[in-house]
This record gives C-alpha cells, structure tokens and sequence, in this order.
C-alpha cells in the first residue's frame, strides 16, 4: 500500500511586501537581498491569522481531492507559530473545516516539519490505522522576527499549504528519510517566553528567530544532496529518474548548490521564493500547489519533496504523481 497525494492548496496573506517596501525602513535594498537570496517580495499576514490560511489550503486541497471534511481520519500540521499554544492548530482546523471524525495533533520540525508530517502520515496508512489524511504546513513567521535585523527579517514570509493523501495500490509514496543534529541545533533558533513563577525574576523581553546563516547554508549544501540520495535509492530509483526536485524555499543560492552537486539542471528545480520567501513548515508544501496548479505535474511522475531547517533537520521523499 502507498500513500498518494490526491489534492493540494495553499493560501497566502494579501499584503505582498517587496524589498523596497522594507528598505524604507531598514538599511538594505533590493540588490543586496536578490543577490543574497533570490528573494524578491513576500506576504505579510495583517488581518490573516494562521488558522483561517490553513483552512483556506485545506479546503482547496479538499476540494481536488474530492474528499469531505468529514471522510477524514486525522489531520497532522506543521508549524512553529500557532496561532495559540493550546488548542493546537490541528484542532482548530478540524473545528473550521466540521472534520468531526478526524484525530489532530501538530508537529515542530520547523522547515522540515511538512516533510515529517508527510511521512507520519505515510507510515498510519502503511500500518492500515487509516485511509484518508490532510497533512498541513503553515507558518505567520512575521510574529517571530526582529524587524530591525536585516540579516533574518528579510528572509522570511507568512502562508499556508496542504495536501490531502489516501491510500493507494499503485501510485504514491515511494522512498523517504529524515534525520536530526540536535548538537548543532543553536544555529537557527527562537526562544520561548521565559518562566516567570514566583520563585523566579523573570522578565517580558520578546523572543525573535535568531540565525548563523553561514552554518545554516553549509548544513544545507551538505545534508540535502545525500538525503535525497538515499530517498532516491530506498524508491528503487537513480536521481536520472526523477523529474520534478521540490526543495525547501530558503535561499536560491542552496538549491543552486544542491542542484549542481546532483549534476541536475535547475530546470528541474521549480522555485516561488521570489514572491513567497522562506515560509519554514509552509515552503513545500506551497510550492507543491503552485506547481501543481501551473499544470506541471503529470500522472506518473517522479517527485522529490525535500525540506530542512532547525533543529537541525532534514526529510526527503522520493513519490509518483
């Protein structure tokens, strides 16, 4: 049995930023982030709250895959900022979409989350445990960043993807791995609010993402390349055979990299960070939907799904359309 994605979506706040929107408040440009990143504008949510994108995904990841709220036997979502702690965003969704036979719970590997959610949904369907599972990855990370930092603010973007998967005879899920170093976890992080009990003189400083984007661009070229090696080789597959390498939206200078180490043309490697940033648990999974919907994917197709981020972390899987 395999696990097949049968629908997908995806929802981005209206307000669409651009790097001169930012350089009237920060000292950058347009030129010094599009030569860093290949960024080039993002969406900001303003009115949006996490739940309503996620639902907004959901339901058009629904709709394609031609399964009601209701036919659903869990919902899994990745992100690291929720809209609350508690409940979590999987339970809101499954309020917003009237998902009443579902189990929900939430899942925190950052930029590689929707890959772990993806493949925790793959092994209940492998286990029979259940049939039909929306799997989602979204992020407001605008609520984590210091904007007076241009070396992390500048980077990041807020939205929303999903997918729905199904078991299946034929087509689907063919090969994955995943992987931590939780050593080298201090690179990319963000605290949490301070424990402020009455034994302890706690204080109300914000926390924001704090990043060595060196190492975390080091990671990448050297971690990604040989995780999707290993997918490939586990799907009974060689890299000649995939068509389609959907890589985590970080930075166009990573999937360059990755790119030439797999001896790949970047023609196989469709990019939105332009437009979208890098939205962590919401990045692939947003991609997936605009590829999809551009009509590039056809039946029969062999995809790569690659993500990686804090913790460190990182997740491949190798599938047919």
């Amino acid at each position: 049995m395999k696990t097949r994605i049968c629908g997908t979506g995806s929802a981005l706040p209206e307000k669409r930023v651009t790097n001169d929107d930012l350089s009237r408040f920060l000292e950058t440009s347009d030129e010094w982030i599009k030569s860093r990143t290949g960024i080039g504008a993002r969406h900001l949510a303003v009115e949006e709250t996490l739940t309503g994108l996620t639902a907004r995904a959901a339901e058009s990841a629904l709709q394609e895959a031609g399964v009601k709220p209701e036919e659903l036997d869990l919902i899994l979502s990745a992100t690291l900022s929720a809209d609350h702690i508690l409940p979590s965003l999987s339970c809101e969704l499954q309020r917003e979409l009237g998902a009443v036979n579902a189990a929900a719970f939430d899942l925190n590997a950052a930029c590689s989350g929707f890959l772990f959610a993806l493949q925790t949904a793959d092994a209940y369907i492998k286990s029979g445990q259940y049939q039909t599972i929306l799997v989602t990855g979204g992020e407001i990370l605008s609520r984590l960043m210091d904007w007076n930092d241009r070396s992390t603010c500048v980077l990041f973007g807020d939205g929303a993807g999903a997918v729905v998967v199904k078991a299946d005879e034929t087509y689907g899920i063919l090969g994955s791995v995943q992987g931590t170093d939780g050593v080298k976890g201090d690179v990319l992080s963000c605290e949490n609010r301070k424990n402020q009990n009455p034994y302890i003189a706690g204080t109300k400083d914000s926390a924001y993402v704090s990043m060595n984007g060196q190492e975390v661009y080091k990671f990448a070229v050297r971690t990604v390349p040989g995780a999707i090696h290993a997918a490939v080789e586990k799907a009974g597959l060689t890299i000649e055979d995939i068509d389609w390498f959907l890589l985590h939206q970080a930075n166009i200078r990573i999937i360059e990299a990755v790119s030439k180490r797999l001896h790949v043309p970047m023609d196989q490697f469709p990019t939105n960070l332009q437009e979208c940033g890098n939205i962590s648990a919401g990045s692939v999974p947003i991609l997936l939907h605009h590829v999809n919907e551009r009509g590039m994917l056809h039946k029969g197709d062999k995809i790569v799904l690659a993500g990686f981020g804090a913790g460190l972390s990182w997740g491949a899987s190798v599938l047919t359309w």
